[in-house]
């Protein structure tokens, strides 16, 4: 093993407390202890020049989602049960494997134990301390610097990404939509509101409603058209399959610690909830919408599907990519003072977002998937960290593995559109391939998702996909 250079423990908060089976020197250095270039990364990532290299050769390709830099956790389905698993090139690491085969013994009990559950529920509530230091035990073990000895004993637990059956990577408790894009919220306004788009609470509070968590699925689920009331003009409601069949691009935060009830989170501290992101598609029938959403907002419009990646991309991952949240316009209100943010200049992250569309026929003549729209996660006007403080500032209690969703989001210019219908509402149907056209999902159709953090002299962080395929809808 290389020498690294010595460097004191990770220090441990009070929400992820890492108890230490003796004393510090009991772990092996080249787990716990960082070199000069890896320790600046976990500072922040300002100083994180190019990507660290690893021993498993896709890895390093360039225009891999998942190098040594990202390590996403998920979960997939090995021998009848579900096991955890970390996305490195094209291959993933068995995290249950690891830990039953003792690859993980220099590791704190709890953790180890984490790695052997099912779902990442247990792992994201020992909070960053013990992430922090499973991640660098990873990096270490996936690093080019080991030797091959070493590289022999983690080799049979490195499996073909591509031949695995991915299941969600936690169980979700609360699933929590927010509508934190303005610019998403100023088209879909003016379709509904001309000349005054937003309400007045828009810019004073992150606007947000719970989903159905029972009904979130893993990406590559099929999509079942819902049934609902729908009412056309001069007609009486009836029960139909949904005419308007939407997608909202959105990002997903997953909770690590919780906090106690009653006790809201402060803004400051509201990074330290957060596990990681991932891709969402909230589906969205927007006929059934439009007929139920008064005066409480969407129901069964939504809550028949939501799709999410696989993937969880860790909150350090980013670090290189955080950037200021979209500045606002002069005249608008500053928030008040329980979303004022002591880090705003980091709160966002540059991601670039992309909605891809392929049709059953586009399948059947194998044309490639056709890129719709591209926006940024940095276009919101909420970050995911006033998110966190606004949904516990009446006291609620968000538990490990919790989900909160920004929203569609979207961007300024045109192309950036979040879903279909800010895209077509204005303008004429989507072209495609061999002359089909869209306003909205037929059956057949394939929605992709992608997402990338990805700039000069840093690492390319990708996301991976969220796909879906929509199935017709069930017969009365």
């Amino acid at each position: 093993m290389p020498t690294f250079v010595a460097r004191a423990p990770v220090a441990i908060n009070s929400l992820g407390d890492v108890p230490r089976r003796a004393h510090a020197n009991e772990f092996s250095t080249r787990y716990w202890i960082l070199s000069l270039d890896q320790a600046g990364r976990r500072s922040g990532g300002s100083r994180m020049a190019a990507s660290q290299r690893s021993w498993i050769d896709s890895a390093n390709d360039p225009s891999s989602d998942f190098p040594l830099d990202n390590l996403p956790y998920g979960a997939f389905k090995r021998g009848g049960a579900s096991h955890l698993g970390v996305a490195i090139g094209d291959r993933v690491l068995d995290l249950h494997a690891c830990a039953v085969s003792g690859l993980l013994h220099e590791l704190p009990d709890n953790i180890q134990s984490a790695c052997k559950k099912d779902l990442l529920n247990e792992l994201m509530s020992l909070g960053s301390s013990a992430w922090g230091l499973l991640r660098n035990c990873l990096t270490s073990m996936l690093g080019d610097r080991i030797d091959e000895s070493q590289r022999s004993r983690i080799a049979p637990h490195l499996l073909q990404q591509h031949e695995l059956e991915m299941v969600l990577p936690a169980a979700i408790g609360s699933y929590t939509d927010f509508y934190t894009s303005i610019h998403h919220a100023t088209r879909i306004g003016n379709i509904f509101r001309p000349g005054s788009p937003l309400l007045p609470n828009y810019k004073y509070i992150p606007i947000g409603y719970h989903g159905r968590a029972s009904s979130i699925l893993v990406s590559g689920s099929p999509v079942r058209r819902p049934r609902g009331q729908v009412k056309h003009a001069g007609n009486e409601p009836e029960v139909a399959p949904t005419n308007s069949l939407d997608y909202e691009l959105e990002i997903g935060a997953f909770i690590g610690p919780g906090n106690i009830l009653g006790q809201p989170v402060p803004i400051a501290e509201s990074a330290q909830h957060i596990f990681g992101l991932c891709l969402v598609n909230d589906w969205s029938a927007r006929d059934i919408q439009a007929w139920e959403c008064q005066p409480l907002g969407p129901f069964l419009a939504k809550s028949f599907s939501t799709s999410i990646s696989p993937w969880i991309v860790p909150m350090e991952a980013l670090a290189p990519y955080r950037v200021p949240l979209a500045e606002r316009a002069p005249e608008d209100p500053a928030p008040l003072p329980y979303l004022r943010s002591p880090s705003s200049s980091l709160d966002a992250f540059d991601v670039r977002l992309e909605v891809f569309l392929q049709s059953e026929r586009m399948r059947l003549n194998d044309s490639p998937p056709l890129l719709l729209s591209a926006s940024n996660l940095q276009e919101l006007y909420w970050s995911i960290n006033q998110m966190v403080a606004h949904h516990t500032s009446n006291g609620c209690n968000l538990q490990p593995g919790d989900l909160l969703a920004t929203g569609t989001i979207s961007g300024p210019a045109n192309g950036s559109e979040g879903c279909l219908l800010e895209k077509t509402a204005f303008s004429l149907p989507i072209s495609l391939p061999g002359g089909e056209e869209r306003r909205f999902l037929e059956d057949g159709d394939t929605v992709i998702f992608r997402a990338c953090a990805n700039k000069e002299g840093c690492p390319r962080i990708g996301f991976g996909e969220c796909r879906g395929t929509i199935e017709p809808s069930w017969a009365p």
